[in-house]
């Protein structure tokens, strides 16, 4: 006996499989990767030593030196970490998880910054991500910051709790408000989940996001965690806007 599968939903598969599954390097095509990236890509890319705020990872003239906005005021978070600038070609990598869907870059995206956790020694209790609301989870089908999330927290060996923070007001796009309107932006946009509220008391908490900007929706984000209890949170995030 035979099945055949209409066309339609061949194709859905298809699109999917090249979703989930890299077949060519992301940024340069070539079709000899097995991987989201190949090396030559991430050594060009991704193995830069800029010297960054140890805070909020903005560039820094000198290694581990605060910036002055973090030392005038400083934010709820105490660490960021990052891979790599938001800038051209990267910031296609991105996108494409974010807005097409390429999940298949999150794992790489986890492999870039595990690699800096490692470094640097980080020892923390849970990892997290930054939540979505339900009607943009709802939209998008996955929240990128839980997908880069999910395989960090095993090449650490560290426990995610992907629910335990929630995002209870459906705050407009960052990206399309100015400076001045961001941080008015997140306020009050995050509690603790039931589970969350016991989680974090006395913990070190990773807070994982695909791209920091201003640093407003982490500064909410870990001032939610420390008033629950958390004693300091880590933002591990892959990449960061340069500062204009």
């Amino acid at each position: 006996m035979h099945f055949y599968l209409p066309v339609s939903l061949l194709k859905s598969a298809q699109t999917l499989l090249q979703r989930l599954l890299p077949g060519s390097c992301a940024l340069c095509g070539d079709t000899n990767s097995k991987e989201a990236l190949c090396d030559a890509c991430v050594a060009q890319f991704f193995t830069r030593h800029t010297a960054r705020c140890p805070v909020c990872a903005t560039t820094s003239s000198g290694h581990n030196q605060r910036c002055g906005a973090c030392l005038s005021e400083p934010p709820a978070f105490d660490a960021t970490f990052v891979a790599c600038d938001y800038e051209a070609p990267v910031d296609h990598l991105v996108q494409d998880l974010k807005f097409n869907a390429r999940l298949a870059l999150a794992p790489m995206f986890a492999r870039l910054l595990a690699q800096s956790i490692k470094f640097n020694n980080i020892d923390a209790d849970c990892i997290t991500g930054v939540p979505l609301s339900a009607s943009r989870l709802a939209q998008r089908g996955f929240n990128q910051a839980i997908e880069i999330a999910k395989p960090l927290a095993r090449a650490l060996a560290i426990p995610l709790s992907s629910q335990l923070c929630l995002r209870v007001r459906d705050t407009d796009a960052q990206a399309g408000l100015p400076l001045a309107l961001r941080q008015i932006n997140m306020r009050d946009a995050f509690t603790m989940s039931l589970q969350g509220r016991s989680a974090v008391l006395h913990k070190h908490v990773i807070v994982v996001d695909d791209v920091m900007t201003t640093g407003h929706t982490l500064h909410e984000l870990a001032a939610c965690l420390k008033r629950h209890g958390a004693t300091r949170v880590t933002n591990v995030v892959f990449a960061r806007t340069p500062a204009r």
